[in-house]
């Protein structure tokens, strides 16, 4: 496993984060969850990422429980918060004082530490004034729950004021989590440049497209039983937008590239949003251990030029590269 500082900061990550979005507490017994993090350390992993809203907070437990034998200094560990928990009450949810500190004594408690390594907006709050979060955010970072902080999705200027904003108060701003894949680009424009100039790094989201990218989902044929597009639990909802045939024809011709390079076409798109120098790391989930393994080869990979355009030329116009986008193919609560 290669490891990754993130963002301005003397913190290194692994390359690949283990994360917990669609499996933990909704798609995969507790058991298999807790197998799949034992798989994800001995493969090297050391970053953890997830959020409170996630199986309404019931992921956070899970992972805590599975982490619980771990010396704690030798993982880093990411939630988030901003979207409704709990009973899901007026203050149930967003960036406000009152949410911010009530839901990190709750995720530290799930996740039985102390601290997390890196605490998350998880989607920017037009409701409540950029100050109020951050100033909170500040005194989590003083009070010592949360040694670094991060955000999610979040745009270019948003990015811009928010850092400025920390650093009078006194914090850095280090991380962004976006959705990024080869078939999601919207970040490249605006969010990088920006990111690259204020000491931020990305964490990414759905690096293989919800599994589209694996080469699974075949044109014309039915989905494959049991897989994501499958699941009535949520991954049905957040696969269908890229499961058209024009999509499905042209990440076939991605197979011929990964077979050139040795790769599996999971680790291609894995390898590939790792070529970003901006990219600290990407997230990996899994409904099963043994699919931990293979993504991890996608770690150190380094892809030539010349893949890259192979890459560009199979894939054509079904990018999306438009940052003023804002309904990606996935959820909303990634």
């Amino acid at each position: 496993m290669d490891f990754r500082y993130l963002g301005n900061s003397g913190l290194k990550v692994s390359e690949i984060t283990y994360g917990n979005w669609l499996t933990h507490g909704s798609q995969v017994e507790n058991d298999i969850a807790k197998l799949s993090v034992r798989a994800a350390l001995e493969a090297g992993i050391t970053t953890f990422d997830t959020a409170d809203a996630y199986a309404n907070t019931v992921a956070e437990e899970v992972l805590g429980k599975a982490l619980k034998n771990e010396r704690r200094a030798s993982v880093e560990i990411f939630t988030k918060v901003y979207f409704p928990t709990g009973p899901k009450g007026p203050n149930d949810t967003g960036l406000s004082r009152k949410h911010i500190l009530e839901s990190i004594d709750g995720s530290l408690k799930r996740l039985r530490t102390d601290y997390v390594d890196l605490y998350q907006a998880h989607r920017y709050d037009y409701e409540t004034p950029l100050e109020e979060t951050m100033t909170a955010f500040a005194d989590i970072v003083r009070a010592g729950k949360a040694l670094y902080i991060g955000v999610s999705e979040w745009t270019a200027p948003q990015l811009r004021e928010a850092s400025a904003l920390a650093s009078k108060l006194g914090f850095q701003l280090i991380s962004n989590q976006p959705q990024y894949s080869m078939l999601w680009r919207v970040i490249e424009s605006d969010v990088v440049p920006a990111s690259e100039e204020l000491g931020i790094s990305q964490v990414v989201w759905s690096p293989v497209a919800q599994g589209v990218l694996t080469g699974k989902y075949k044109p014309g044929a039915p989905v494959p039983e049991g897989s994501r597009a499958t699941d009535s639990k949520g991954g049905d909802e957040m696969i269908k937008n890229w499961l058209r045939d024009e999509t499905l024809e042209r990440v076939q011709k991605l197979q011929p590239i990964a077979d050139e390079v040795g790769l599996t076409m999971a680790q291609l798109a894995v390898a590939w949003v790792l070529q970003n120098p901006n990219v600290a790391s990407a997230i990996i989930g899994a409904s099963k251990p043994e699919q931990i393994a293979s993504n991890v080869a996608a770690a150190g990979v380094k892809l030539e030029a010349a893949v890259l355009t192979a890459i560009d030329e199979a894939l054509g116009d079904i990018v999306e590269r438009d940052p003023v986008k804002t309904t990606s193919p996935a959820s909303r609560l990634a």
